[in-house]
């Protein structure tokens, strides 16, 4: 009976290394793969968008810390005049919280035309948002603008998804809960590689929406 206690122990040890050392392996190529991707500001390319993930927004209405520093960095892309679309993404899966038109009011609110912003109210995580870029919004060629840990991830979902990005980071402070992020990421990454692997379909898609058009059709 020990013997076999022992050996199923065993066996589900070695399990747990095999999953652990695959999971660090998928890590290190999706930082690879999004690493190659980075540019600076000053250096990121004309694009047909800058694409802007969702994060926590506060019950009053305004951006989190975190999703400031990503519109205020896709603001000066797009003031750059590389780029004369912004696409939002992020959760609008509850009526009582809506990640994209926080994004949009912080955008309008900083002199953004109402009519250039593209609201994706169904980019539920990472790989949606990109995969709805290309199928929902046509875009070919972005520039993705959020934190580094998370940048790494958009730019090889998109580069697997066959998009042009490349990535500029958000990062002019430390954040609250850094660590448990980057803890987070492993997971992430690792659902990331699968999904693009198995070229898994987005919680919806819907009826094209060119990003060469009027964002106004985003509203409803």
């Amino acid at each position: 009976m020990i013997h076999v206690l022992i050996r199923g122990v065993s066996i589900i040890l070695a399990l747990a290394i095999v999953l652990v050392v695959v999971v660090l392996a998928i890590d290190a190529q999706v930082s690879s793969v999004g690493q190659n991707r980075l540019v600076t500001l000053e250096d990121a390319p004309v694009a047909d968008c800058v694409i802007v993930p969702g994060a926590q927004v506060l019950a009053n209405g305004t951006p989190s810390q975190m999703l400031q520093d990503r519109l205020d960095v896709a603001l000066l892309y797009y003031n750059s005049g590389r780029t004369d679309r912004i696409l939002v993404s992020g959760d609008n899966g509850q009526v009582e919280y809506n990640e994209v038109i926080v994004m949009r009011n912080y955008l309008l609110a900083h002199g953004v035309p109402i009519e250039v912003i593209f609201m994706d109210h169904a980019g539920f995580d990472t790989y949606d948002t990109m995969y709805r870029a290309r199928d929902i919004f046509l875009v070919d060629k972005a520039v993705v603008v959020t934190q580094e840990f998370h940048l790494l991830r958009a730019l090889y979902i998109g580069q697997e998804l066959g998009l042009e990005v490349h990535g500029v980071a958000s990062d002019p402070r430390p954040y609250a809960g850094a660590d448990y992020y980057r803890l987070r990421e492993y997971l992430a990454r690792f659902k990331a590689f699968l999904d693009c692997q198995f070229n898994s379909k987005p919680t919806y898609l819907g009826e094209t929406i060119p990003i060469t058009g009027d964002g106004r059709a985003t509203l409803g």
